[in-house]
């Protein structure tokens, strides 16, 4: 004969049945966290022969930003993409990020070719393949087309100039992180040149290379961040100034800052305009992409190689681009910039003064370590101090 369940077991059996209907309960009222990067692929053409990633926070609504990320050599849009910090911000402050990626196959260091012309030109191969990368993501994801940035580290930093000069009219802002200026190298032979020592040419002439990039554009140029190590011996600081200089005669600004600011990790920050140019220099660091690992509204990202901890470019850029805003924290130092001071002496009374230095029978300007020619009282120099223990030649 069946026995009936006794009043403990009853008991037990309701109070199961309501911790699984408030299980069932959260499930149901508690949003899925799936986002992750995704491949994508048949994205167009892509002559450049690269691969889309492609992240969208839960709950992306329609006309938000977007960012792209051009990784450095030896990585890859995974590696950037978890170590970098922009995750953080995308989730936080609601914008997709597109990751373009570099194969082995178009170069054996995974390095984007900022050096070929067929793949830094407007409308060809590589170039082409990331603006393609963005006309997906704008007709797939609903993007505001006024609202796409560009943001790349070392090889990659050097290809986030290609795109703001070759597209000015799909970027509104980019960010060349221990890159290099658009065009310095022309073949795998000049790259390493540029790269070190680096490559000095007038801000006219850098100019010229890119409006040249799109012949005949009138329209809007994008605002440019620029970040760079001070003991970066791969992508030498020279080519910070060089950036510098490029992109403020392209957006018609003068290359004396309007100010200058101290910020964490030794970093400090020149503005030049109205907050058209920003060139971080981070004093010490090396080559890779700034991080400041940390729960804190201004920290992001994993310490690792080429992900250095110093402070969180990811966060200075989103904020740059009008992606969020700016937390709460104490007032930096910021003063007037004085009017620049020129010096013309013999390399050797530079170097005795400690306006240079030498190395290898050659001078460099502190600070930008341009090459200022022979160590010796006969060859002379003018250097022009633009901040701090900072020279550049000419005045």
């Amino acid at each position: 004969m069946r026995r009936s369940p006794s009043p403990l077991a009853r008991l037990a059996a309701v109070a199961a049945g309501i911790t699984l209907a408030a299980a069932a309960l959260v499930a149901v009222s508690a949003p899925a966290q799936a986002a992750s990067l995704t491949q994508v692929t048949g994205f167009g053409s892509n002559p450049g022969n690269l691969a889309m990633y492609a992240y969208r926070p839960d709950g992306l609504p329609a006309n938000s930003p977007a960012v792209v990320l051009l990784h450095g050599c030896s990585q890859n849009a995974s590696t950037y993409f978890t170590n970098s910090g922009w995750r953080k911000y995308a989730d936080q402050w609601q914008f997709a990020l597109i990751v373009a990626q570099q194969p082995s196959a178009n170069n054996s260091s995974s390095c984007f070719n900022w050096f070929e012309t067929g793949d830094t030109a407007r409308g060809q191969g590589e170039a082409l393949s990331i603006k393609q990368m963005v006309d997906y993501a704008r007709s797939n994801y609903g993007l505001d087309a006024g609202r796409i940035f560009v943001s790349g580290l070392s090889a990659g930093g050097a290809m986030s100039a290609v795109m703001l000069a070759t597209y000015p009219d799909v970027f509104a802002a980019g960010s060349v992180v221990a890159g290099l200026p658009y065009r310095c190298a022309t073949s795998s032979t000049s790259a390493f040149s540029c790269m070190n020592p680096g490559v000095d040419k007038t801000p006219a002439a850098w100019g010229d290379l890119v409006r040249n990039a799109y012949p005949g554009y009138a329209g809007r140029r994008p605002r440019v961040a620029i970040w760079h190590g001070t003991s970066d011996f791969t992508v030498r600081p020279m080519n910070a100034v060089e950036s510098r200089d490029q992109w403020t005669n392209v957006l018609g600004v003068s290359q004396t800052p309007t100010s200058t600011t101290t910020l964490p990790a030794g970093t400090s920050l020149e503005v030049y305009g109205n907050d058209a140019v920003r060139l971080y220099r981070i004093a010490g660091m090396g080559h890779g992409t700034p991080v400041d690992p940390g729960a804190g509204a201004d920290q992001c990202g994993t310490a690792g190689a080429y992900f250095l901890d110093t402070i969180c470019s990811a966060y200075r850029d989103a904020v740059f681009f009008g992606l969020g805003s700016a937390a709460p924290s104490p007032t930096p130092t910021t003063s007037p910039t004085p009017a620049p001071t020129c010096v013309t002496a013999s390399n050797y009374a530079h170097v005795v003064a400690g306006r240079a230095y030498q190395s290898g029978g050659y001078a460099y300007a502190l600070g930008s370590n341009q090459n200022m020619g022979l160590y010796n009282t006969f060859t002379s120099t003018t250097l022009r101090q633009t901040g701090p223990s900072y020279w550049v030649i000419g005045c």
